[in-house]
């Protein structure tokens, strides 16, 4: 027997006044609801209704209980209703991952927007290169770089993650300005360090570049490599010499004219950038509204 259906029974009875009105409100028969009726009192070993041939009333106890009974059917319906909202409304904490510079360039001023717009949503950020496991860390979705790996996770593309080959009007006033893909080797050149374990001395030695004649490699040479694109920035500014930097970290910088792009017509190596998240969680509105988010804002 389902215990709250008999409930809900006894209560269209009661407030009905008969089986058979109760029977059209809860569509069944007039039968089955003398079943449900008689189950209910069987399961508390005690009579609801005094029954005639004309008439019924609620015993003492059956008073008692109807009062319960419309106080425990009206508990689970709000709580329906409330899950009903959790299913529509966004809220709870919003746990994302991505690659610094992206995440602060790029992330950080569309999750203003965001938080603005869904104000019952918490976010958290973590900053960081290091491909974390979503579901053992608690993430609801992660911004990657490079080819994902095979997973049970969902892969949407973005935009892809480009570069740009730039230095300051300082340097070039300095050094003279590289017109050709070779001229690179006679500059200084600030080179990115890849995560420790990488041999990544030996590959910032050359720069790979697509230009008119294919991909070439370019011998190059300075006075830094750094594992940080926003140290590399800083000492671009300062005139350190040429680098190539992400577009979405120097962007304003190239319209403002702190930093000069050079080498136009060669493309630095771009990654393709992939928005991430386990397929259970998309059901979630935080998550459903941030993907779409995300994807209005970068997707491909």
């Amino acid at each position: 027997m389902d215990v709250l259906q008999a409930m809900n029974v006894f209560v269209n009875v009661v407030e009905s006044g008969s089986m058979t009105a109760a029977a059209r409100q809860c569509e069944m028969s007039t039968t089955m609801v003398g079943n449900h009726l008689k189950a209910l009192e069987q399961r508390l070993g005690v009579s609801l209704l005094q029954r005639t041939t004309r008439r019924q009333n609620l015993t003492e106890f059956g008073v008692q209980y109807y009062r319960r009974c419309v106080e425990v059917l009206g508990l689970v319906a709000d709580s329906e209703r409330m899950a009903e909202h959790l299913q529509t409304e966004p809220s709870g904490t919003l746990r994302i991952t991505a690659p610094p510079a992206f995440g602060a360039e790029r992330l950080s001023p569309m999750l203003s927007d965001f938080v603005l717009r869904y104000p019952e949503i918490k976010v958290e950020v973590v900053l960081s290169n290091q491909s974390m496991d979503l579901v053992e860390h608690g993430f609801d979705a992660a911004i990657r770089l490079g080819i994902p790996e095979s997973s049970a996770l969902i892969a949407r593309p973005l935009n892809d993650y480009t570069l740009t080959i730039c230095a300051s009007k300082a340097y070039l006033e300095r050094r003279g300005t590289p017109l050709t893909a070779d001229d690179l080797s006679a500059h200084s050149c600030l080179s990115f360090a890849y995560p420790a374990g990488d041999d990544w001395r030996a590959a910032e030695k050359l720069w790979k570049l697509t230009g008119p004649e294919g991909v070439i490699e370019i011998p190059v040479s300075g006075p830094m490599i750094v594992n940080s694109t926003p140290a590399l920035r800083q000492a671009a500014l300062a005139g350190m010499g040429v680098t190539m930097l992400p577009d979405v970290l120097i962007s304003e910088d190239l319209q403002s004219g702190r930093l000069v792009p050079l080498l136009q017509g060669y493309q630095p190596p771009s990654r393709p950038l992939w928005l991430m998240y386990p397929q259970d969680r998309y059901r979630l509105p935080k998550v459903r509204h941030f993907v779409e988010c995300a994807l209005a804002a970068w997707g491909k």
